[in-house]
């Protein structure tokens, strides 16, 4: 950022795990259980918390707002004794002064912080997190005044939930905390971020007249609304960082809008206080198109990445300021136009295909109750019927095997047979351990968004437009540059090879529509329905290939259903219409004989579950056991779900192997809550990240369970 000649460097901004672990870490809000005895916070405290260990689990995992980045959920509660525990953001701000770049160091912001928590278990769910603003600030103030005596000069805090629905008690608590911090920040300069979204007219005004604030940050691309408020009522002396590059996409910003817009701002708020930025963090976004080698040159041309990014950012400033660099403008301008008029980006048989969709509703014919009286009767499962989620440990051989074929260093025919072999593994252990609908555990595929793009028209695909997700892990999102379409059958091959070597059904495995388009980059020329009507097409013809091919229970997953949704409620109901839509469309043309699952990660459900019935699967499984089981609490209510269900019994995102009589547990705190009849018993999750010394005793205890549970049902009656 230095050498492209950013003036406002963000520091404190690189996280081992996440930004609001590191907050905990800061605050020393760290849960009794991992009996941490003050002093600094260090690797082992901190990586127990994100991750468990052998004795305990781990915190809850969620999505940040909307995106696919993941944090850590505090848990907080009036006995919470917080006090300085993590130096970080002082001690990174002082390495990047010794290399001669002095920063601005970013903070999640005291009040976002605490609504982003939740109630420890044991405290009461009314717990007003908020009343524990005066015990965060104090240490907020110690951090500042660090800063201060390092040589700060700029502050940022980050208060995105500013975007959401508040009501006015949470509007009230930022007034509050910027009052309670003004004198510890005078003499520097403090930024309040938001993103993501449009800030509504109430929070607008409490942003705009916090004490103490010289600036303010709008994502003025997923917040054009903002831009009214901002000409009507923008408080002046103020600085304006004004979010015009995106921060969350991989497209090329269209710069002779963007300079059009910022010279409209700057009429507003004056020359020497209107800052050009992105949109949020560039975090969310992958880092430099110069490590895309194999990219052609025309798509290569319509895209930017962090590192090109800044340059605009830095290229919109110069121009603001008078000196306009012609040449790169009017290049961006070339690449603009030719997106715009090729030929890749539009299909009209795919066009007319989806704009057919309008006016139909796509349901099954019968009903879900009929539908799984006709799938038993072909099926002949037991009650508590056992599966997985689909895939099975990605084995380094296993991957190795992958790379060779892909770098030409094997035949296909030896891949076949080496993927054919691990399939054949896959299926006899489930066999030996007694499942009931097995999986062939995806060996064949990188990623379960990748593997399916890569067959799909309209796609393009980076070597390193790498993504963090939380940790160390990253996933690499498609692009989605043009109409799609499935030019042939992807996943029939393997799934009837899987199911030649077992008498047992085998789940024909598929990412749906909607986790596609929400786990890739999107076209951002047409609304992103459309997009998703287009991925929904392709993957029905998919479906009714497996269909015909004699697979007879196939799992669309829908892992991203919900993190698309919008961070305002007023929006839930159209985004939710079209993407329960576009998950049935994909099948709706199959016998009442074939079982459709869908499958559901990381999600606060409660909210959504009318429409999680609306998609009509005959099973889903959702991912429950890390979330502490809220999920049951929407079925507890009263809400009647007729469908099949399997609510993880287990965590597969820890190392952890739970005991028979864990899952045993926690299955009957299930069938407290639901009919013996649909429910199914799973972990929560694919198994590709762990290995196999840790697989085979968890489904090894948790067939035993589901069969120990199972006798005593029958001897009950």
């Amino acid at each position: 950022m230095s050498d492209a000649g950013i003036k406002y460097i963000p520091s404190n901004t690189f996280s081992y795990y996440d930004q609001v672990l590191d907050t905990t870490a800061m605050l020393g809000a760290v849960p009794s259980r991992y009996n941490w005895n003050g002093g600094e916070i260090g690797f082992d405290t901190y990586f127990s918390m994100a991750r468990g260990n052998a004795s305990v689990p781990a915190m809850e995992m969620t999505k940040w707002f909307d995106t696919n980045y993941h944090f850590i959920v505090p848990e907080l509660g009036p006995d919470v004794k917080f006090s300085y525990a993590s130096h970080k953001a002082v001690t990174e701000y002082k390495e990047a002064k010794a290399l001669g770049v002095d920063t601005v160091p970013v903070f999640v912001g005291p009040v976002s912080y605490l609504l982003l928590s939740k109630p420890a278990k044991g405290v009461e769910k009314t717990f007003d997190i908020l009343s524990l603003l005066d015990k965060i600030l104090p240490i907020y103030k110690e951090v500042i005044a660090e800063l201060k005596e390092a040589g700060a000069t700029w502050i940022q805090f980050d208060e995105a939930t500013l975007v959401k629905d508040l009501e006015a008690y949470q509007l009230e608590a930022f007034t509050k905390a910027y009052s309670e911090l003004e004198s510890a920040c005078s003499g520097l300069n403090v930024i309040v971020a938001t993103y993501f979204a449009d800030v509504p007219a109430e929070a607008f005004k409490t942003l705009t007249s916090l004490p103490g604030v010289t600036g303010y940050t709008f994502d003025l691309i997923r917040g054009e609304k903002t831009l009214g408020l901002i000409k009507s009522s923008f408080p002046s002396g103020k600085y304006l960082f004004a979010g015009v590059v995106d921060g969350r996409n991989i497209w090329a910003n269209d710069l002779a809008g963007s300079l059009t817009l910022l010279e409209s701002l700057e009429a507003v708020v004056g020359k020497d206080k209107l800052v050009v930025s992105t949109s949020c963090s560039l975090l969310h976004t992958a880092v430099d198109l110069v490590n895309e080698t194999k990219l052609d040159d025309e798509i290569k041309s319509w895209l930017a990445f962090a590192a090109q990014k800044v340059v605009e950012v830095n290229a919109l400033a110069k121009a603001l300021a008078g000196q306009k660099d012609e040449a790169y403008f009017s290049a961006n301008a070339a690449a603009q136009a030719s997106r715009k008029s090729s030929p890749r980006v539009t299909n009209e048989a795919v066009q007319k295909a989806a704009a057919a969709l309008r006016g139909s509703d796509h349901r099954r014919a019968t009903n879900v109750s009929a539908r799984l009286d006709a799938q038993q009767k072909k099926l002949n499962l037991p009650i508590l019927p056992t599966t997985t989620i689909g895939s099975f440990p990605q084995t380094i051989e296993l991957r190795r095997v992958r790379r060779e074929y892909k770098a030409k260093k094997i035949s296909e025919e030896e891949y076949v047979k080496a993927i054919k072999e691990e399939i054949y593994k896959v299926v006899q252990l489930q066999e030996e351990l007694d499942i009931d609908v097995l999986v062939h555990g995806e060996p064949e595929r990188n990623d379960m968004v990748e593997y399916f793009g890569e067959q799909l028209s309209g796609f393009a695909f980076t070597a390193n437009g790498w993504v963090q997700s939380y940790g160390s892990r990253c996933v690499k999102p498609p692009i989605i540059y043009g109409d799609v379409s499935r030019p042939k059958a992807m996943t029939v091959f393997w799934s009837t090879m899987a199911q030649e070597m077992t008498k047992r059904p085998m789940k024909g495995m598929l990412t749906g529509p909607v986790t596609i388009l929400n786990w890739s980059f999107v076209r951002n020329d047409q609304p992103r329905f459309e997009t998703c009507y287009q991925i929904a097409l392709a993957i029905k013809d998919e479906v009714e290939d497996l269909e015909k091919a004699g697979i007879t229970v196939i799992q669309i997953d829908e892992a991203a259903l919900r993190e698309g949704l919008p961070l305002r409620k007023a929006e839930h109901a159209f985004y939710l219409d079209w993407a329960v839509h576009s998950f049935r469309i994909t099948n709706v043309g199959v016998a009442d004989t074939t079982q459709i699952h869908t499958h559901m990660c990381y999600s606060n459900f409660n909210d959504i579950i009318h429409s999680i019935i609306n998609m009509d699967a005959d099973v889903i499984t959702i991912e429950n056991s890390r979330s502490d089981e809220k999920l049951l609490s929407v079925f507890r209510e009263g809400v009647k779900y007729g469908a099949g269900i399997g609510p993880g019994v287990y965590d597969i995102h820890s190392p952890r192997i739970p005991s028979t009589e864990e899952i045993h547990d926690r299955i009957n705190k299930m069938l407290a809550v639901l009919e013996t009849n649909i429910l199914w018993v799973n972990p929560d999750c694919g198994l590709k990240t762990r290995k196999y010394g840790e697989v085979k005793p968890a489904l090894q205890n948790m067939v035993a369970a589901a069969k120990k549970l199972r006798a005593q049902l029958a001897s009950a009656k």
